[in-house]
């Protein structure tokens, strides 16, 4: 589905992606780990369009993305949930869950089914969906986030550090419904600093370093690899 064949980025003159190459196939939960700076934040906003290549080539479905600006890309089923959230705290959660499909067309945006999918996915955020999205906890911000990518019923989902600031008990809730969204069909490309929770469910992983990525395998040899049990599974 995903191809990313020695793509390079920068900003100015610092080069933050040396030459990355990864693949991610339909149905798959593909993780990549590896500590800050490694340039996978950078990574995932080159494939979402919000951030230029200087060289390489991002296919999706078989056909570059190179040229696509970042709203089309949208449209052709790549939604991000970035770092942080980036919610917009003083709107309804139902707001935010709204604005996340305003891509649409108006008959999608006015098809119910969008929102019942990330209520169904989220119970509580449809409990919720008249407070302000900034009174909600940092879990169920994590939620929201996800569910606004949801409304545009993405075949990709880019997932960056959804683990952050979470307490351990949310962060398997997370999981929990990647997992889930998985079984829906969903593919998922997950960058996360926590190796040990990514490793837990994903199929396979990268792993980069400065702008490269050193290492890849199921999640199994990964896990097994030396240099990560070492580096990042502290083992």
């Amino acid at each position: 589905m995903l191809s990313l064949n020695n793509v390079k980025s920068r900003y100015g003159r610092i080069e933050a992606l040396h030459g990355v190459s990864l693949e991610v196939d339909e149905g798959e939960v593909v993780a990549v780990i590896g500590a800050n700076g490694a340039g996978k934040t950078t990574m995932m906003r080159s494939i979402s369009g919000v951030q230029p290549t200087s060289d390489g080539t991002i296919l999706f479905d078989g056909k570059p993305l190179d040229k696509v600006p970042a709203h089309k890309r949208i449209n052709l089923g790549i939604a991000q949930v970035p770092e942080g959230r980036h919610i917009f705290g003083p709107l309804s959660v139902e707001d935010n869950l709204l604005i996340g499909g305003w891509s649409l067309t108006s008959t999608e945006r006015a098809d119910p089914s969008r929102l019942g999918w990330a209520y169904d996915t989220f119970p509580i955020l449809k409990e919720k969906r008249h407070l302000p999205a900034g009174s909600l906890s940092g879990g169920q911000q994590q939620m929201l986030a996800i569910g606004r990518a949801m409304m545009v019923r993405p075949r990709l989902i880019l997932l960056d550090e959804p683990s952050m600031g979470l307490s351990p008990l949310l962060v398997q809730q997370i999981l929990d419904t990647l997992r889930e969204l998985k079984k829906q069909g969903i593919t998922i490309l997950l960058v996360e600093q926590n190796a040990n929770a990514a490793l837990a469910f994903v199929d396979r992983a990268y792993v980069m370093e400065t702008g490269n990525v050193i290492i890849e395998g199921t999640a199994k040899e990964i896990s097994a690899n030396p240099k990560v049990r070492e580096a990042y599974l502290g083992l």
